[in-house]
């Protein structure tokens, strides 16, 4: 009995701490977006897009804003994992990162556009 009360006891603890935030990897960020973001918009008429072309706060509202292509498609499309399993096929880094979960692959590349933000810790391009 004793046994059962200390296993509930410590039961009760566990689910009352709080969950623990997912700690974005900004340098797996950087891979994704160099190699699926920006090998995408080179290829388009935009162009690339570095992530010292915007401040954090213009980042922070596109990325809560998600939308992409003016609007015509959701951010979380090219972050999910049926769009990246349509281009593994010719992408190292979707075939890569296939099976990572879509919030914390958008969370990565949130902390690498924040981190290389024209008003970051470490403005980046990509080239």
């Amino acid at each position: 009995m004793k046994t059962l009360h200390t296993l509930l006891a410590a039961t009760a603890i566990v689910l009352s701490l709080p969950a623990q935030a997912y700690d974005a990897d900004w340098k797996r960020g950087r891979i994704y977006y160099r190699s699926v973001c920006t090998s995408c918009h080179v290829a388009m008429p935009v162009g690339s897009i570095n992530p010292s072309s915007k401040t954090q706060a213009e980042w922070a509202a596109y990325l809560q804003a998600d939308k992409h292509a003016k609007g015509k498609d959701t951010l979380k499309h090219y972050v999910s994992k049926p769009y990246r399993a349509s281009i593994k096929a010719g992408n190292k880094a979707a075939e890569k990162f296939a099976d990572t979960p879509d919030a914390e692959l958008l969370e990565d590349i949130k902390a690498f556009l924040l981190k290389g933000a024209k008003d970051g810790d470490a403005p980046a391009s990509c080239s």
